[in-house]
Order: structure tokens, then sequence, then C-alpha cells
């Protein structure tokens, strides 16, 4: 067997297979992401074995985007669960061939609870598609597995299909980037959309700042004490004035020149670029890193220029949001 040879030919099948279902999608799908854009209450996704997974799959992305949703397990709404929906929900339910089982045990009780159906099904004249208010027809010609009997197309078929909805409806309700971080706030991305200096920065007694008419050696000994690799110079105002790095001194001490005998003015970096506290980390490192001269720190400064923090590259970067 020539395996690379065998992998792209699964990944081909599972391609066209989505290719001739994409052909067979109509108005019920439209109806059906109109009907979840509008709903007051969660979208409840629920199938048994594979399409199980697809539906934790599904329901997981939903909320990911702001669609409240959770999935009920058919074996256990049997047993209690059914309790948990509401009027106000959606019940999307996933089977290739909309006869199994547990699914369909349960479908004369959620009439009953006179809640809406949506099923994703192969077959229009199954069970399920009876049962349903709305159906989705994805029609799979051939699984991908030698054997054609392993959920391999169909379940692939389900999930694109699930992106698609939750995609839409997010589009539909507008959905942000700074909605997307407050749902993900552990995440790199939330971090990426959330992060601002003032969360890094180092300030207070934690920044390095000398005044004016300081030699250059004692602001070399405080450098030392903080190891930022900078130290910004202020006047008696607080207000910035300059800033002097590691790579100045090593540039400065290069003339061998006494450092006690000369003050912060003759070494500094006067007008620095700067960044102020309400700003993205991601945008503060952006600012570092897209010149042609890289830098490694930032003096962070209120609108009048008076010093309030120190933002470094390394800083952001351990953050992991770059």
């Amino acid at each position: 067997m020539d395996i690379l040879n065998e992998v792209k030919k699964i990944f081909n099948i599972e391609i066209e297979e989505l290719q001739k279902v994409s052909n067979y999608l109509d108005d019920n799908i439209v109806k059906v992401i109109e009907l979840i854009n509008h709903c007051r209450g969660k979208i409840i996704l629920c199938g048994m074995g594979k399409p199980g997974h697809i539906a934790r799959k599904i329901s997981a992305t939903m909320s990911s985007l702001g669609i409240q949703s959770y999935v009920l397990h058919p074996a256990e709404a049997l047993h209690g669960d059914l309790g948990t929906l509401s009027k106000e929900d959606i019940l999307i339910l996933i089977s290739n061939s909309g006869e199994t089982s547990e699914i369909c045990n349960i479908l004369p009780n959620i009439k009953l609870i006179n809640i809406p159906i949506v099923s994703i099904t192969s077959h229009l004249d199954s069970t399920l598609a009876q049962y349903s208010d709305y159906v989705i027809a994805l029609p799979i010609f051939k699984e991908a597995c030698a054997l054609s009997l392993a959920p391999t197309s169909s379940t692939t078929a389900a999930l694109v299909l699930g992106d698609a909805i939750a995609v839409v409806v997010s589009e539909l309700r507008k959905f942000k980037k700074e909605d997307f971080a407050l749902f993900h706030p552990a995440g790199a991305l939330g971090r990426k959309l959330t992060v601002k200096v003032s969360d890094i920065m180092h300030k207070n007694e934690e920044n390095p700042v000398v005044n004016a008419g300081v030699n250059l050696g004692e602001a070399i000994i405080k450098m030392c004490e903080f190891g930022l690799g900078a130290i910004t110079i202020v006047d008696e105002n607080q207000k910035l004035l300059g800033l002097i790095t590691d790579g100045d001194l090593k540039r400065y001490i290069g003339k061998r020149e006494d450092v006690y005998k000369v003050n912060v003015e003759d070494v500094m970096t006067s007008h620095p670029i700067v960044t102020e506290e309400n700003i993205l980390a991601i945008n503060a490192l952006a600012m570092m890193e897209n010149r042609e001269k890289q830098l490694s720190v930032l003096p962070v400064v209120r609108e009048d220029l008076v010093v309030v923090g120190l933002v470094r590259n390394h800083d952001i970067i351990k953050l992991g949001i770059f």
C-alpha cells in the first residue's frame, strides 16, 4: 500500500462528498439560520455515537461565537434530561440514517414539549425527518472508509454544516472580535484582544526612572538594580525627556569616558518612541518590531508625557499573543 496516496485519496473522497452535499442545500438552511438568529433560548445539539461527538463540536463552536448552546445526550434524555428543554429553545438532532433508536425514542416526548426540531440527516423519508419541523438533507453517497461503513464523510459534512450555521449566525448578530475575546479570556486569542500595556508594564517602584542632571554612573547602578535593560529620564514634573538602553551604554562606554563625569542627558535618546497604557499590548509590540531598527522597550506615558511605566517586548512575547 502506498500510504501517502491512500491518505490523499481519503481527503479527496471527503472533499468530493462535501461538494456534492453543498449542491443539495436549499432554503431550509436559510430558514434554520434565521430561526437560530432570532432564538431567545438555547440551541441544543443531540446525536448518538460519532454524531454525538460532532454535536459537541458544533455546540462548542456556537458557544465560542456567542450563541448559547449545550449538548443533550439522547440516552440521558430518556431518563430525565428532557427536563432541561424549554419552549424558547431549538433542538438540532444529528443522525445520518435518521433511524437511530436512542433519538427516535425521544421524538414523541419532544413533540409534546413543543419546541422546534431541526434534523440533519441523509434520509428524508426517515423517522427523524418525519418528526422534524426543519430538515437539512446531507445525502452522503460514499463514506471514506474502504467498507463505506465507518462514519467519515457523513460526520465531516455535518461538522462543516454546523460551522457554517454558527459562523453565519454570528455574522448576522454582528459578533465582534472583542466579543470573541470576552469568551476566551485564557486563550492566546483572548489575551491578544484584551491585554493592554497597563496590564503588563513595569510601573511605580518597578520602573527605573532618574531625573535630568544625574550622572551616568548613578543611572547605570539603578539600571542594574532593576534589570529591565533601560532607564527613563524625566524632568522635575516627571515628564519624559529621554531614554537610555543597554545598547546606548555599550556604544558610549566604548568611548572609554568616565561615566561619573557625564550626565544622563549626554547619552540618552531624546524624544524616544513611546506608547500609552490603554494601547493593546500586541499593538505596542508591533510598534517595537515593525521598524527598520527594532526596539526592545518603550516608555509608557500619559497624554501630557508624564511617565507612568516601561514595557518590554519580552513582557509581551512571553504572553504568547504575537
